[in-house]
């Protein structure tokens, strides 16, 4: 065995990191109130998009186990947040495919541009800055490793 932690252990830690990352993020202008659901859904919607672009809001839906009504609201949100573009698919017009914005929008940056010092101070009950430097290391090795990265084109000469 490579360590100490088992799957349910895993499981449990990927939810208290899920709930540190909810705590972290600003809150919607005017408080998200226009739209029913949590940040975790949009989120979950998000990350299906930029893994699956022109991609269909059934078969996100599909692909996240959130209804249908659910993910047409993270994605109304995104939208209205400038995260993502809609279009008509072409080969069914009757079915919208929905994409990664091209640009990256105002509200994008704001809500990359937050750190999570204060959520998770709050999640550890200290602000000892060696403790949250020390988890911040270990949180990055996790990123890096464990997070899809954006394709990068090759340079050419």
């Amino acid at each position: 065995m490579l360590g100490d932690v088992n799957g349910v252990e895993l499981f449990l830690l990927g939810r208290a990191l899920m709930k540190i990352g909810e705590e972290a993020l600003p809150e919607p202008p005017g408080g998200g109130g226009r739209y029913a659901g949590s940040a975790r859904l949009v989120l979950i919607v998000a990350s299906d998009i930029a893994a699956h672009p022109d991609t269909a809001i059934g078969e996100i839906a599909a692909r996240t186990g959130l209804p249908q009504s659910q993910v047409s609201t993270a994605i109304a949100r995104l939208k209205e947040a400038g995260s993502v573009q809609t279009t008509p698919d072409p080969d069914d017009r009757r079915r919208v495919l929905v994409r990664q914005a091209t640009e990256v929008s105002q509200r994008v940056a704001q809500v990359r541009a937050v750190g999570i010092e204060d959520a998770l101070s709050a999640a550890l009950g200290s602000d000892d800055p060696q403790r949250l430097r020390e988890i911040s290391e270990a949180l990055d090795v996790l990123a890096r490793n464990l997070m899809p990265q954006p394709e990068v084109p090759e340079a050419r000469p």
